[in-house]
């Protein structure tokens, strides 16, 4: 047997903690053509949580135990600039290239111009981007993520779409049946953020508490100019509070 033509292909995951990256990261490791054996995230080292979703940096460690990954942490600043959020991943990227990384998974479903950025950083390394759920039906695949025994809890949302009850709320039936009918069912446009703490890649839940709901406004990116009458966009966080050994930070 030829052993090239069957050799797996080094693989890291781009992990945001969420539901999409666990549902993608399955079928990555369950397809048996990639071996995936790294995480990469961003992580926000002012606050030390993981940027744009929040979460504390000892849950997302915790999870990644409970995962049985390495991690690769991509250490950010308060507020980067896309050339230092840029110059940050480059060297993450260029030192998983050196370690014989070929290819690197996403969880992202729909988000073209997301894809396309993706692609473009990577292609100089050589590095093909994996999106096993790409332009897949949003409701079947939150209908997957369930049925697969996946678990996932809103940690961020828009302030613009959805009111704070959905903060902190289990992603389950109830949770589908109160969203609005004008909102993705995986917040694939950026409605809400979750925090996937158990499922079938994990050995072990990940157990914490759900502490205060913290609403934050941001600048609207995008064209300044067209945002004067709203230059800001709010968003609520469910703070997660870790139980057990690991409640120090």
């Amino acid at each position: 047997m030829d052993r090239t033509a069957t050799k797996v292909k080094k693989t890291y995951f781009n992990w945001s903690t969420g539901k999409d990256a666990a549902l993608a990261l399955y079928h990555l490791k369950n397809k048996g053509t990639y071996h995936v054996d790294r995480l990469l995230t961003t992580l926000n080292t002012h606050h030390d949580r993981v940027t744009m979703h929040g979460l504390r940096r000892t849950l997302l460690l915790e999870q990644v135990r409970a995962l049985e990954f390495p991690l690769t942490l991509v250490e950010l600043p308060e507020e980067p600039t896309m050339e230092v959020y840029n110059a940050q991943l480059e060297c993450a990227v260029n030192q998983l290239h050196s370690e014989g990384y070929t290819h690197c998974g996403f969880g992202d479903i729909f988000l073209e111009d997301l894809r396309n950025y993706r692609e473009t950083q990577l292609r100089p390394y050589g590095i093909q981007c994996l999106f096993p759920l790409w332009q897949r039906n949003s409701r079947e695949l939150i209908a997957e993520f369930l049925d697969l025994g996946f678990k996932a809890v809103v940690i961020a949302l828009n302030s613009d779409v959805l009111d704070a009850s959905f903060a902190g709320r289990e992603i389950d039936k109830y949770f589908l049946n109160d969203l609005p009918s004008n909102i993705d069912p995986c917040g694939e446009n950026g409605e809400f953020h979750t925090f996937c703490f158990d499922g079938p890649i994990f050995k072990r839940p990940v157990t914490f508490d759900i502490g205060e709901k913290v609403y934050k406004e941001y600048k609207r990116p995008g064209d300044q100019e067209n945002n004067k009458a709203d230059p800001s966009m709010g968003f609520w966080f469910a703070d997660l509070i870790p139980l057990g050994k690991n409640a120090q930070n």
